[in-house]
């Protein structure tokens, strides 16, 4: 059953604008699930849900594979942009050089990122060690997060 929902859920995001978990309980009851609102609340964090802003310019529910490629919340995508100087790789280590006093800030936001093939981070005051599952990881990374600073 939460399969189910968790289905519909998906669709019901990607085809209407949900701004607020009252409006997905509404949605989900037309399609046939009589929810709670505590259930809606749990299958969002289970979904791993993000508000992003649409083309309205209103905040809707959206999962990390629709909308844009980078797959992250609009905040995060903005603490990266506004603290990140230049990205490289060597080999599967990417090394991250940020604004002074920036690194942890941004280190964070790349945990919060939850990448599969990310090993780990360290941040220190400006710079940021990443050590990735392998040199394509560490390429794929690092045009990712390229693209979102550029």
């Amino acid at each position: 059953m939460r399969n189910k929902r968790h289905d519909a859920i998906l669709s019901l995001i990607k085809e209407n604008s949900i701004e607020t978990q009252q409006d997905l309980t509404v949605a989900l009851a037309s399609v046939g699930f009589d929810v709670t609102q505590a259930t809606v609340s749990r299958d969002i964090k289970e979904l791993r849900l993000l508000k992003r802003l649409n083309d309205e310019g209103r905040y809707v529910y959206a999962h990390n594979a629709d909308g844009d490629n980078s797959g992250i919340s609009d905040k995060m995508s903005i603490i990266l942009s506004k603290s990140i100087v230049k990205i490289d790789y060597a080999l599967n280590t990417i090394v991250i050089k940020t604004l002074a006093g920036m690194a942890q800030g941004a280190a964070s936001v790349l945990d919060a990122m939850h990448f599969s093939e990310c090993l780990g981070s360290i941040a220190g005051d400006d710079t940021i060690f990443v050590t990735m599952r392998s040199e394509y990881a560490a390429q794929k990374l690092c045009k990712k997060l390229k693209n979102i600073t550029n």
